[in-house]
């Protein structure tokens, strides 16, 4: 059973994309706690914490649009509702 995603198994999980988003979010926050601090540890941890943001941002966009091309074959999921998957098993 997954712990965050949704599926049949787990109703109340969350679509990828959102939560792609919510760890994103996070990561702005702890950004700007640091984006003062003239340290080269801190501009380190956020040029990488920029890089991530971007890989991250991506990520949500190929999930989106997993989500619309699913939605567009098979109508929207009901594995919130406990049905069964889309695709696979």
């Amino acid at each position: 059973m997954t712990q965050y995603l949704v599926t049949e198994e787990n109703p109340a999980g969350k679509k990828l994309e959102d939560v792609l988003a919510m760890v994103r979010n996070d990561i702005l926050e702890r950004c700007l706690l640091i984006t003062d601090d003239p340290r080269a540890e801190a501009k380190s941890v956020l040029a990488n914490n920029m890089r991530i943001l971007n890989l991250l941002t991506n990520a949500i966009e190929l999930a989106e649009d997993s989500t619309t091309t699913l939605d567009k074959a098979f109508g929207p999921s009901q594995a919130g509702k406990g049905g069964p998957p889309r695709i696979g098993h």
